[in-house]
């Protein structure tokens, strides 16, 4: 896994896509510096302890969350409101990240996980 293949897909993207998703990035590594960046299924993936924590997507229309569980999001539903979301992934708009409160809780709620399967 490596930075560079991050750096190669956030390179290819238009703006604001880049720069939101460089925001993002930044967030998650303030959150977890202790994760490997790399990808997993093509896209932006941070692994702790071999499992991924956290990962980012860019779409056409819209930019995507991905906790790498389906679970996550129904703890805490209060603050997922008024953002669309599947089990797997969270969207949110294309020229504005997401808030770091809310990253932190869904970083800390699958670090929790990970740590419980181990």
């Amino acid at each position: 896994m490596s930075q560079q293949e991050i750096d190669d897909y956030l390179a290819k993207l238009d703006e604001p896509k880049r720069t939101t998703l460089q925001q993002l990035r930044q967030t998650i590594h303030s959150i977890v510096p202790e994760a490997e960046e790399g990808m997993s299924y093509g896209i932006p993936a941070y692994r702790l302890q071999g499992k991924v924590v956290a990962g980012f997507a860019a779409f056409k229309n819209h930019l995507s969350y991905l906790p790498h569980s389906g679970s996550v999001f129904a703890e805490i539903p209060d603050e997922v409101r008024g953002y669309v979301t599947s089990k797997g992934a969270l969207q949110f708009p294309i020229d504005r990240t997401l808030p770091e409160p809310l990253v932190k809780k869904l970083i800390a709620i699958r670090v929790k996980q990970v740590r419980q399967s181990s």
